[in-house]
């Protein structure tokens, strides 16, 4: 996987002593809020988990960079379900970033990658109706909304919308 840099950041790949700043800053109630898988609390335990999953797997249905800022994981950005032509992004950034255009910037540059470099034709993302900011940022990126999609999936025991924007080549 390649390494990306920006004038503000750098994605990378997860590394084995990323956990403590892992742990640090994505362990905040209003990213879990926002986001489907991030547990909450974010525990070194959990960071562990997912430094091992990303170093060990080998398929190449997932890709997973960390938005570095001075050797700290500030952030995240990552494909999953990988499939011939077509993969879902999503992303995370610490609260004490956010307002500064990184997280649009990364995923241009992830964009960018996959278009040109993976090949991909569609990039699609699905987010909650009340996350405002990270449709601002996929509409920056040149997302379009394809819609909405009514109790489309379940977090703690509720249903949730989730709004469909994709951004095709």
């Amino acid at each position: 996987m390649s390494v990306i840099k920006s004038k503000k950041f750098i994605l990378r790949p997860f590394k084995k002593d990323d956990a403590v700043s892992l742990t640090r800053n994505i362990n905040n109630k209003k990213i879990y809020r926002n986001t489907l898988s991030i547990p909450y609390p974010y525990v070194l335990n959990d960071a562990r988990k997912w430094l091992k999953k990303c170093r060990e797997s080998k398929s190449d249905k997932e890709k997973n960079w960390v938005i570095d800022i001075k050797g700290e994981v500030v952030g995240g950005v990552g494909l999953r379900d990988v499939d011939g032509h077509k993969a879902e992004i999503g992303y995370w950034l610490a609260e004490a970033y956010w307002g500064r255009g990184i997280t649009t910037e990364a995923v241009k540059l992830v964009v960018k990658y996959c278009f040109n470099r993976l090949k991909l034709r569609r990039l699609y993302a699905y987010v909650f109706p009340r996350n405002q900011a990270s449709l601002r940022v996929l509409f920056k990126a040149g997302f379009k909304k394809e819609g909405l999609l009514k109790k489309n999936v379940v977090k703690n025991g509720k249903f949730f919308n989730d709004v469909l924007l994709a951004k095709v080549r």
